[in-house]
């Protein structure tokens, strides 16, 4: 029987030959467990079942670590659906791929190549020798990150706003899984606006939302040789200046935008006015809290706040977008162009053709498909085209920022955003490649022509 069960995991391992594959089954497989256990009447606190699409969205949306959500989370679904969140938010975050591997350590105490393979795919690490020790580093740091970012806010909450020990914990450990895995669901209708001006809650989930948007390798890097700036790679130095510069533009250009907006930051003294437009600044990164009222932010704090939503923050890590690097890469490839020069360099290191192609072919789809989803959505609601733009960035991107608007799309505009949000996720090259039946190498070359261009 058990030789069977061996035959049958074969060949299910195999029908997947490309990792990407299984990655995209795995987060496929999650969003329907979430879904499934959301859907019973045990889930909310009326007693009463979601519904299957209501269900469906806010499994998606935690799995895929975005925040965007039909009904309010803390008054919607009860303790049991409020946990199921979590789990689902903590298994988006680290990976599916990541935890099965895991896993599969935990219980066979060593790994196949294939294993190492699915966790290399997923943590997007340049080796697949040492992958046990990846993962369990990938796990520990998660924890501990989340640990320190539960106790500085369930002490803040205990003490500085007197709720009770228990409560406390289990906000401060909620927002903090949250903040670290960039999902953005709170358990306030307004998400964090009443503690707008406070920055011993707003400092720690901005710090945690940054760490866990960095992504795994940058950070273990730093880790390592964190005094020697030199030897840093290249994607740890495009992830720090990219993300630095984004916070840094991104806060002086949301701050002076609504300083005298009346509804936003209008009310707020000059510290608070900054503590605001920099906590913006770092969830559209893409974490998704909100301090302000994002429906009441001018229309050119939507369109810039689209632009870092769309960017996104470290690759592999809890942030989504096309990502930093990409992002920069980009930034370097036009740079050698406007130049002359016919090799892209960065540093003292020249970069390859195939990572230009990948950094052009992620940027053009994501564009691609926030333009047609957001078509697609114009046909579909009364609402104007920044507002449902900023819907469709905010879910292309899993940020879950909102104007509003989530909660009144028609079902069929649910199910567009949520298959962005899981498109989103596991990255638009990821899914295509997934789809792929095989990869196909060209075996020949053909005359080269130059085209006119522009």
């Amino acid at each position: 029987m058990s030789g069977r069960r061996a035959a049958l995991g074969s060949a299910v391992l195999d029908r997947f030959q490309h990792p990407a594959q299984v990655i995209v089954g795995g987060f496929g497989l999650a969003v329907l467990v979430g879904a499934g256990l959301l859907a019973l009447p045990v889930a909310t606190e009326s007693g009463e079942s979601a519904g299957p699409l209501t269900a469906l969205f806010t499994a998606t949306s935690a799995v895929c670590v975005t925040g965007l959500v039909v009904v309010d989370t803390g008054e919607h679904w009860s303790v049991f659906g409020e946990v199921v969140i979590l789990l689902l938010i903590q298994a988006g975050g680290l990976g599916i791929m990541t935890l099965a591997t895991l896993f599969a350590v935990l219980v066979s105490g060593k790994l196949g190549l294939r294993a190492r393979l699915l966790a290399q795919a997923e943590t997007k690490t340049l080796h697949g020798a040492g992958m046990r020790r990846v993962v369990r580093n990938v796990v520990l740091f998660s924890l501990v990150s989340e640990v320190i970012v539960a106790v500085v806010l369930s002490l803040r909450f205990a003490f500085g706003y007197g709720e009770p020990v228990g409560r406390a914990v289990y906000m401060g450990v909620f927002h903090a899984v949250s903040a670290f895995n960039n999902a953005g669901f709170g358990l306030w209708p307004d998400s964090l606006s009443r503690f707008v001006a406070d920055p011993w809650v707003c400092l720690p989930v901005a710090a945690a939302v940054i760490v866990g948007g960095l992504g795994f390798p940058v950070v273990f890097e730093l880790a390592r040789s964190w005094r020697r700036p030199r030897r840093w790679s290249v994607l740890t130095r495009i992830t720090l200046g990219t993300t630095a510069a984004l916070l840094l533009v991104g806060t002086v250009v949301l701050a002076s935008a609504e300083r005298d907006n009346p509804h936003t930051l209008g009310p707020l003294s000059d510290s608070a006015k900054l503590l605001a437009g920099f906590f913006a600044a770092v969830m559209a990164r893409t974490a998704g809290f909100n301090s302000i009222d994002i429906s009441q932010m001018r229309p050119e704090s939507w369109l810039f706040t689209d632009i870092l939503m769309f960017i996104g923050g470290g690759s592999a890590g809890t942030a989504g977008g096309i990502k930093v690097t990409t992002f920069g890469l980009l930034a370097f490839v036009m740079w050698a162009e406007l130049r002359g020069e016919d090799r892209v360099n960065v540093g003292h290191r020249r970069l390859a053709g195939p990572v230009q192609r990948q950094a052009l072919t992620i940027a053009l789809m994501g564009v691609g498909l926030v333009a047609v989803c957001t078509l697609v959505l114009l046909s579909m609601v009364p609402h104007s085209l920044d507002r449902v733009l900023f819907e469709v960035v905010s879910a292309f991107g899993t940020v879950g920022l909102s104007t509003g608007i989530t909660g009144q799309l028609p079902d069929a505009g649910q199910v567009v955003i949520a298959l962005l949000m899981f498109i989103g996720r596991i990255g638009p090259l990821t899914l295509f490649s997934a789809l792929a039946l095989r990869e196909r190498t060209r075996r020949y070359e053909l005359p080269e022509e130059r085209p006119i261009v522009g």
